[in-house]
């Protein structure tokens, strides 16, 4: 049986589908007002702040860029995207019913951050390589109207079927395959307000950033019942924030409840990115 939501009929599943088993990234433009993204920047800003004071609070992933990995009570935002209506029906689209928000975080790449190779954010599991499934999403939301010389985001679309061995940690391809994802490269230019939903097995890199501006972008993870990605994270939230949450976040939650929030001190270096791509 079938069962049709009233979100499934503004947003057509087959068409999440499509564009995400296809290209492997889609978008919704406009999916959230100016002044709350600006809010969301400041968040990004303290947050920040706060985790370069913390030994392993923020991660570099290359010359001048960082991922931080926050907790969602901390994002003013957060159920706002959670309960979307675009980020819902995409999730359950691909994910199933079930789907967990498993990580919250952000990446920052500031003037002077340098090419990075090509790569995935983790070994394609078996779900993907021999399921031809999708078992997890990473959900994109900038914190600035993206310009050219900031080192936009690039991914090759339709890379995330790419099989290939001998390479670290499985993310990384061979450079003598880079020609394939040089010819398919799309920089991605989003706006304040965008949102995107791409699988982290497609190809992609970050980009110079040229500009004298930090190019500030919000990532939120989300599984199927049966990924394994929130191992590598430590989503938590205190029993008082979980209960303030409507069902329809709080029951897709993979986090540890506390009663008062920790730093998040974080051991998932990617050495493969931590050199630019010359």
């Amino acid at each position: 049986m079938t069962t049709v939501h009233a979100l499934q009929e503004t947003h057509e599943p087959a068409d999440l589908l499509r564009g995400l088993y296809g290209d492997g990234i889609i978008g919704l433009k406009g999916a959230f007002p100016r002044d709350w993204v600006v809010r969301m920047r400041e968040d990004i800003e303290t947050l920040f702040a706060e985790a370069q004071q913390v030994p392993g609070g923020a991660l570099p992933r290359g010359p001048q860029r960082w991922y931080v990995e926050v907790h969602p009570e901390r994002i003013r935002g957060f159920v706002d995207i959670a309960t979307h209506p675009w980020f819902v029906a995409v999730c359950e689209a691909v994910l199933g019913p079930d789907y967990r928000i498993v990580e919250v975080g952000f990446d920052v790449p500031f003037p002077g951050a340098a090419d990075q190779p090509w790569h995935r954010d983790f070994a394609a599991p078996e779900a993907t390589t021999k399921g031809r499934r999708l078992n997890s999403l990473a959900f994109n939301l900038t914190a600035v109207d993206t310009l050219p010389e900031m080192g936009p985001f690039e991914v090759a679309p339709g890379t995330q079927w790419d099989v290939f061995e001998g390479c670290a940690r499985g993310m990384f391809p061979p450079r003598e395959l880079w020609p394939r994802y040089i010819s398919r490269a799309v920089p991605k230019l989003p706006r304040m307000g965008d949102i995107s939903a791409r699988s982290a097995l497609t190809i992609h890199r970050g980009t110079a950033n040229r500009s004298d501006q930090s190019r500030p972008v919000l990532v939120v993870g989300v599984d199927a019942p049966d990924a394994t990605n929130a191992n590598h994270h430590d989503l938590q939230v205190t029993r008082r924030y979980l209960e303030s949450l409507p069902p329809r976040v709080r029951d897709h939650l993979t986090c540890r409840v506390v009663d008062a929030l920790t730093t998040v001190v974080q051991h998932h270096t990617i050495e493969g990115l931590l050199k630019p791509a010359y």
